[in-house]
């Protein structure tokens, strides 16, 4: 529950715009009775037998995951994956060399050049 709290201050200081949390589905109503209190927008997924995932931040944001995280994770196409990352705000090169891995592009070489 301390990163969920960390990742709530986040939000809340414009760090991120959206976040990705994965608990033990024995802490969802915790999550969810945090968020709520708060006001948070969030959208849960069933991420295997004993975890759950649970995005929140901005409704924008939100919107999308409803339209592209339609499966697991695992199941996502590259662009998909690729999407869901960049909106997390993980590091775009590593996202790129991570897509053109998914692709079967990637010569072992993917360095981000600056």
């Amino acid at each position: 529950m301390k990163v969920l709290m960390n990742h709530i201050y986040e939000l809340n200081k414009g760090v991120r715009q959206m976040v990705l949390f994965t608990c033990n589905k024995k802490y969802g109503n915790q999550a969810v009775e945090r968020l709520e209190s708060q006001g948070i927008p969030y959208v849960l997924q069933p991420a295997g037998q004993q975890n759950l995932n649970v995005y929140f931040g901005r409704r924008e944001c939100l919107d999308a995951i409803r339209l592209i995280v339609t499966r697991p994770l695992n199941q996502l196409t590259p662009e998909e994956d690729f999407i869901l990352g960049a909106m997390l705000g993980y590091d775009i090169c590593a996202q790129c060399e991570r897509y053109c891995k998914r692709k079967g592009q990637c010569d072992g070489n993917c360095k981000c050049k600056n």
